[in-house]
């Protein structure tokens, strides 16, 4: 594979996942040998540098992610405020919509239906206190996350079955959900680790499109 095209591969790939992935998962991903990956993540962590790029290779083990640079720390910190203390932006409207209605609901499942990374906007959401997340029991390396008691307070609810339509939204996200799945056959599988891997609400250092 061209050099270039298995960098952005690389790149794309480690982006949209968002989370710590095993060097040998990334190759299978990609359908590549491991030398060939190595090479490719050394490619891309020299291209990084080079263009002086907001992004960061980070290596732990056998274990490689995307994550912002530490000196960006501070305008990342700024960004969050501002959303905590401005109103919601449609993305997290729609996203705690979707959580609202489907939850529990894993990230992975929520960016399946959303098609895109939500990993900044669930955390803008947890740091409201409007979604609360727990560890899935299926998947100990995971979380589950649902509606907040705090959300359900500010609307008036005793429980979330009084939404309008539940039921119907329900079971159109659902829908929704399996059409998405059935589609996407080959989808990443999340990490196989027994470690919890998704990120802290306050960590700014993870991956991910800061937009969404």
């Amino acid at each position: 594979m061209e050099s270039k095209n298995l960098l952005s591969k690389i790149e794309a790939l480690l982006f949209i996942y968002g989370e710590p992935m095993e060097l040998k998962k990334l190759a299978k991903m990609l359908s590549v040998s491991d030398s060939d990956t190595k090479e490719g993540l050394r490619l891309l962590e020299e291209e990084l540098v080079r263009a002086e790029r907001g992004l960061a290779l980070i290596r732990s083990g056998n274990k490689v992610q995307l994550a912002t640079k530490p000196e960006f720390a501070k305008i990342l910190e700024d960004i969050t405020k501002q959303e905590f203390n401005e109103a919601l932006t449609p993305a997290a409207l729609e996203t705690l919509s979707i959580v609202s209605y489907a939850g529990p609901i894993s990230r992975a499942d929520l960016e399946y239906i959303r098609g895109v990374n939500s990993s900044f906007t669930l955390r803008a959401l947890l740091m409201r206190g409007l979604v609360e997340r727990s560890v899935d029991p299926k998947r100990g390396n995971a979380y589950l996350y649902n509606p907040s008691f705090e959300l359900l307070r500010h609307l008036g609810l005793t429980k979330v079955e009084l939404l309008p339509d539940y039921e119907k939204y329900k079971s159109l996200v659902a829908s929704l959900h399996t059409e998405l799945k059935q589609s996407q056959p080959e989808a990443p599988k999340p990490p196989e680790s027994t470690e919890l891997t998704e990120k802290e609400p306050a960590d700014l250092e993870e991956g991910g499109d800061l937009t969404q």
